[in-house]
């Protein structure tokens, strides 16, 4: 590669130390089969100027459609200050920061969004940060497990409220593993897990997840399934929207003792979805389970003559290196992500933010209420939900989507590949980013629609 800085004559001679007479007799014991073949596929290089007419060209294709699309990634404002400073050298090309005398600015802020995420949850600790949500989950679980001594059995009950692609993720991550994952069916006209059909007393779960607001925007029954699970010595963990947490009681509230473990996906607090990330995951605990749990974590603390400072805490570099002897590999996080995030709920405090989830609420509400005013149009579930619900359609589903994106509209989230029993359903999702004019426009367009059918 042509970025290795080693002569032809230094490969040589490195060669002819060790004995071999090419790189490629180096890995002669991997089968052919498993070696990756040339990349033909890549396209020749280009040109800076033709670069930047391509990437244009690709950035046109997503058009700027009027999205009631959430499902776990949210069209929020994002004020201009927010990447305005999070694009500047010091926080935009910034390298992990281990050494601490060369990186007080970025471990202030990382120690600042911590300080949030833990508050916004009601939790004693968080990390900074993870992946995404979906990952953040898979590592929540592998914690669960090692936190929970009680419990030798490696069960994890998950309710099938739970984002389908979190799901996917964390079976992938830990199925290796040896940890059992025992999916939980909803109650169907609910929306919700229903307590009473969880298992019976002195069974041994290592942890129960419980989502808030669930996938299809339902509130869970937090304070009676944390006090279940915990009474059959299950830790419990949360996934959360951050920003429902601005009007919803956090996990570190639930139930008689509240949640063990809070974890979900920071892209709501101020990412925009930008053709499909990147994002990040956060992930907090209480006090008794710090270590072990994965990622950095940032101290504060003074120096010599007094003033006060910030490093990486409870965990060495080689935390992040050395998977055999890692809490989890997590070798890199989402900091610039986490940068934009600590800015956004800086800027809007703890107002704005409760502004922006009570709008968001009121606007799903209103936009439900519309779309099931249209003959052929019904709401599934008759639970209190936060700013997503699920509609069912008596008229086929991808006849209306079609009809709706050749309006510009993304009109919602088909539930019928996760869900076989809500075929013809859809997950509608409305923030604080639309006016009653977006919600009239996309009710008008499918009110026509219907009507051919």
């Amino acid at each position: 590669m042509p970025f290795i800085p080693h002569t032809e004559i230094e490969v040589r001679e490195m060669l002819d130390a060790i004995g071999v007479s090419s790189i490629e007799d180096l890995f002669e014991e991997i089968p052919a089969e498993l070696r990756s073949r040339p990349l033909d596929a890549i396209p020749e290089g280009m040109s800076e100027g033709e670069i930047a007419r391509l990437m244009s060209a690709r950035a046109q294709q997503d058009g700027l459609p009027m999205c009631f699309i959430g499902a776990g990634a949210y069209e929020h404002h994002i004020p201009a200050a927010v990447w305005e400073l999070a694009t500047r050298g010091e926080f935009y090309t910034a390298y992990t920061p281990y050494q601490a005398e060369a990186s007080q600015g970025t471990l202030q802020l990382l120690y600042e969004y911590q300080t949030m995420m833990a508050s916004l949850n009601g939790m004693d600790v968080s990390n900074a940060s993870l992946y995404d949500g979906a990952s953040a989950l898979a590592e929540a679980v592998l914690m669960a497990v090692r936190a929970n001594r009680k419990s030798n059995s490696k069960r994890i009950l998950m309710p099938r409220s739970v984002q389908p692609q979190y799901r996917e993720t964390v079976r992938a991550l830990v199925g290796n593993q040896g940890l059992v994952i025992e999916e939980l069916d909803y109650d169907h006209k609910q929306g919700r897990l229903d307590a009473a059909g969880l298992p019976g007393e002195h069974n041994d779960v290592a942890a129960l997840v419980i989502p808030q607001p669930n996938f299809f925007g339902v509130m869970e029954e937090v304070d009676v399934l944390t006090d279940w699970a915990h009474a059959q010595g299950a830790l419990v963990i949360g996934v959360v929207n951050p920003t429902a947490l601005a009007l919803l009681k956090p996990p570190g509230q639930w139930g008689t003792a509240g949640a063990d473990i809070a974890c979900g996906e920071g892209q709501s607090l101020g990412i925009p979805l930008s053709s499909g990330g990147p994002n990040y995951g956060f992930l907090c605990c209480r006090q008794e389970h710090v270590r072990q749990m994965p990622g950095r974590i940032i101290g504060r603390t003074v120096d010599m003559e007094g003033k006060p400072g910030f490093a990486l805490t409870l965990q060495a570099r080689e935390q992040h290196i050395r998977r055999s002897k890692a809490t989890s590999n997590i070798c890199t996080n989402q900091g610039l992500m986490v940068t934009a995030s600590t800015i956004y709920m800086a800027l809007l405090g703890a107002e704005g933010l409760e502004r922006v989830a009570a709008a968001s609420h009121a606007n799903t509400q209103a936009l439900v209420e519309r779309l099931t005013s249209i003959a052929g149009v019904t709401r599934v579930f008759d639970s209190a939900s936060f700013h997503e619900a699920v509609v069912r359609f008596d008229a086929p589903l991808k006849d209306i989507t079609r009809a709706l994106q050749a309006q510009n509209i993304l009109g919602g989230y088909a539930l019928g590949a996760d869900y076989a029993e809500l075929d013809n359903c859809m997950l509608v999702c409305a923030t604080e980013t639309k006016s009653a004019d977006d919600i009239e426009t996309y009710a008008g367009h499918l009110e026509r629609i219907l009507s051919k059918h």
